[in-house]
């Protein structure tokens, strides 16, 4: 079934959300540019219509203009099928490495590039738990109440971006971890009984790692030095605070 010119299967391999290209990210839509590119050259050279590659690859003309153009972030199966299509050899195929970085937002990737090349990396949270060790189900519930309200699209995009980031947990060596949190965020109920139950489940698996240390800090403790951040986002340098919170808190 196509809808709006793009295919959309049944069994749960709908095109994703949040695949649109950012127009102020340069490398993103260098790269995008760069492989439509090469995936209407490599279509030309095989002397093949828009409307049949589309059939071949199974998805619909409208796609296929917008990838070729750089309008449209491609799929890893988009890829892969125009490779076996355009028999590319795997260099279609092989575009994914870059390709599936330019989905989630330059500041992230910027963070996410630095926490990959760090050896230690420690955290202070007062206001709610760090992206790194939240759950898919507590990061969305948190994006959902977030004013201005997300776009679909764009909390999908994010949501992803997010989770994408702990992969620093699988890191060989691995950085050493130090979180301290605010007894107040691991109070602070978000989402269902479910959700803040299997996140306070994470936090104690994360806690087990050999590479991680995970404290709470007491709300009976009174005034220390880590509520300087809280008091920045609720005045001077709320700016900072605002970046900060959207790629971590």
């Amino acid at each position: 079934m196509a809808v709006d010119g793009e295919v959309v299967r049944d069994s749960g391999e709908a095109d994703e959300p949040g695949w649109e290209v950012d127009p102020d990210d340069e490398w993103g839509v260098a790269v995008i540019t760069t492989v439509g590119r090469q995936l209407k050259l490599r279509r030309e050279a095989v002397e093949m219509r828009v409307c049949d590659f589309a059939r071949a690859v199974g998805y619909g003309e409208d796609l296929v203009y917008k990838v070729e153009a750089g309008r449209r972030i491609p799929r890893r199966e988009y890829l892969e099928r125009a490779d076996e299509v355009l028999g590319a050899g795997g260099l279609l195929a092989a575009a994914w490495e870059d390709v599936k970085r330019v989905r989630y937002p330059r500041r992230v990737r910027e963070l996410a590039k630095l926490e990959a090349q760090a050896v230690e990396i420690g955290v202070y949270e007062s206001i709610s738990i760090n992206g790194l060790l939240q759950t898919p189900e507590h990061a969305r519930a948190l994006f959902e109440a977030w004013q201005p309200a997300y776009s679909e699209e764009d909390l999908e995009r994010v949501l992803a971006a997010r989770m994408a980031r702990q992969s620093v947990f699988d890191r060989s060596p691995a950085p050493a971890l130090s979180f301290v949190l605010e007894e107040a965020a691991l109070r602070r109920r978000v989402g269902s009984t479910m959700v803040c139950r299997r996140q306070l489940e994470r936090l104690l698996e994360v806690g087990r790692l050999r590479n991680v240390a995970l404290q709470v800090m007491p709300t009976s403790s009174g005034a220390h030095p880590g509520l300087r951040d809280h008091l920045n986002w609720c005045g001077e340098g709320v700016d900072s605070r605002w970046q900060a919170c959207c790629g971590d808190g």
